[in-house]
């Protein structure tokens, strides 16, 4: 079943008096929402017991709850220490997801850095095989671990980088940003062709099956001639990229995606919108 939801607690979450994580299941509720993305994007900080209460009000709602995983993840980094603490920026993140009782983990996979992207590419590829086999021997492999498009042309990860990283092993999921396709392409994502055609690049690749309840991020984002600037509201009417076009190619394809609205300070109003369209088609 395709969900909706918010990345973290919109500024609405507190200006209706919400103050901690464990009221984001009711606040969800009120919004009609199905899913919730907690970040660990600065580190995690969050104590065990705290992960539980926090699963533990999300299983009693009957609401998803994914994790983004620390932002200083780099694969390609050429200093091996430095790979070592991405490894276990995503090992301990999947920990905190099982706490949470989710099993969807997003990570941005590399920054491209000095070297040429074919030899950062190959380098990322390498160290998520290293991470696979990591993943495995932890008894971490119910998780979908989900590598996601990058808006910045410095970084790794356009839709056909992160698809190779995704046939390394069947753990990977495609974390599909639209708005970051859109940003790093310069406002390429507009009609419904536009999506449908990296929808069945992606069936085609990776399988119906693999791609049927992939992640999705979805927001307006200002770009620029390097790619992602800052990320936006519905309310922008000038960078897109529109949801509803990419509505009507999921309901054409029969996709069932977990769509994160990742709008700036609107998650939870602007996924409400994109749950309003989509049923409304």
């Amino acid at each position: 079943m395709i969900k909706f939801g918010p990345s973290g607690n919109s500024a609405s979450f507190y200006a209706m008096g919400y103050k901690h994580t464990e009221q984001a299941p009711e606040y969800l509720e009120k919004f009609g929402l199905d899913c919730f993305e907690y970040s660990f994007g600065r580190g995690i900080t969050l104590s065990g017991d705290k992960a539980i209460k926090i699963g533990a009000a999300f299983a009693a709602a009957d609401k998803e709850i994914s994790v983004h995983a620390p932002y200083f993840i780099n694969f390609a980094n050429p200093d091996d220490e430095a790979a070592q603490k991405s490894y276990g920026y995503v090992l301990n993140s999947a920990k905190y997801l099982k706490l949470f009782g989710g099993n969807r983990l997003v990570f941005h996979p590399a920054a491209q850095g000095k070297v040429s992207r074919e030899a950062a590419v190959e380098k990322t590829a390498d160290r998520l095989k290293v991470l696979r086999d990591m993943i495995y021997e932890s008894g971490l492999d119910d998780i979908m671990y989900c590598p996601e498009t990058m808006g910045k042309l410095a970084q790794i990860g356009t839709l056909e980088e992160v698809v190779g990283f995704c046939k390394i092993d069947k753990i990977y999921t495609p974390a599909i940003d639209f708005g970051h396709i859109n940003a790093r392409e310069q406002g390429s994502l507009k009609t419904t062709y536009d999506y449908r055609n990296r929808l069945e690049y992606m069936i085609g690749e990776l399988g119906y099956d693999r791609v049927k309840n992939f992640h999705v991020h979805f927001s307006k984002i200002m770009y620029g001639g390097k790619g992602e600037i800052k990320h936006l509201t519905f309310a922008d009417d000038v960078y897109g990229p529109e949801f509803e076009p990419l509505a009507i190619a999921l309901k054409d394809l029969g996709l069932q995606p977990y769509i994160v609205s990742e709008s700036d300070g609107t998650q939870a109003e602007d996924a409400r919108e994109m749950k309003r369209i989509y049923y409304s088609l």
